[in-house]
């Protein structure tokens, strides 16, 4: 097809999952039941959350918010892929490609920066439990909550200012939907500077929230690791003394009972005061004051 302006192209052709007629079917019941299940259980999670009061606490309010991005998430997809099922041309207009493509990528980074503030949420009520009221106050949590909108809006007009400034020489795109990518494809204009600025922003949100969230559970399992420690006092205390005492006197040798009596009689005074007392801070505070 010769290269035509963008403004000229009114529809483009979608590929579609697969050209088997005898699977249209199929997969349309197949995303049809997938779309029912994910609307409901996601709606339900909303109404549940909202009609409970003992659910209104941050963690459902950020959990609400997820479904609700979920459901609109699968909502800018799933209709439209389950008409081109049942459809014998698999078109979309123009406009309607490029809005399906601005909402897709606004869920999508606002569902990244959802996920960083649940993590952030898990880090500060295992880490800081006694803080927790302060840091995750009602207000804190509806901006954490904007915040993660307005990136979503921020990155996805950008994205689409990009993707309206290309012209496209051909209508057919090979995905099932609007995707950055495959339009890109189809553009007979350069598209370098547009895949280094996307590649910029892409990596911007994800770098930003995997890195929060890996970091927001690395200090959360450090703290329980912490509190492991006492397990293992525990568990070296009850099992050394069931191991000497609990069984008939002939069934281990003189060399394992010995063994176990060391750990049981010497080892454990030994760690005890490392692991409750010198790793308790207001220990630590106390001897450094004295």
């Amino acid at each position: 097809m010769a290269a035509e302006n963008h403004s000229t192209v009114t529809e483009f052709i979608l590929g579609g999952l697969t050209n088997r007629p005898d699977l249209q079917l199929p997969l349309f019941f197949l995303f049809l039941g997938i779309y029912m299940v994910t609307m409901v259980g996601n709606l339900g999670m909303i109404m549940l959350i909202c009609l409970n009061s003992q659910l209104h606490t941050p963690m459902y309010y950020f959990l609400s918010n997820l479904s609700f991005i979920d459901m609109c998430y699968s909502t800018v997809i799933t209709p439209k892929m389950l008409v081109n099922f049942v459809s014998e041309k698999n078109s979309i207009s123009y406009a309607g490609c490029m809005s399906q493509l601005y909402f897709f990528i606004v869920f999508v980074i606002a569902e990244f920066y959802i996920l960083m503030v649940m993590a952030y949420d898990r880090y500060v009520a295992i880490c800081s439990p006694l803080l927790y009221n302060i840091t995750m106050s009602h207000q804190i949590c509806s901006l954490l909550v904007a915040v993660a909108y307005i990136m979503g809006l921020i990155g996805s007009t950008v994205g689409i200012t990009l993707m309206l400034k290309l012209s496209y020489c051909e209508i057919l795109i090979s995905h099932y939907f609007c995707d950055i990518l495959p339009l890109m494809k189809l553009s007979c204009s350069s598209t370098y500077n547009i895949e280094l600025t996307l590649f910029f922003l892409a990596g911007f949100n994800i770098i930003v929230t995997s890195l929060t969230v890996l970091v927001s559970y690395a200090f959360i399992l450090y703290s329980i690791f912490r509190k492991y420690y006492h397990l293992v006092a525990m568990e070296l205390f009850y099992g050394s003394a069931a191991f000497i005492y609990l069984k008939p006197s002939k069934v281990s040798s003189l060399a394992q009972e010995s063994m176990a009596s060391v750990s049981h009689t010497t080892a454990i005074p030994m760690l005890d005061p490392l692991i409750y007392g010198l790793r308790n801070k207001q220990v630590n505070a106390t001897i450094q004051k004295t």
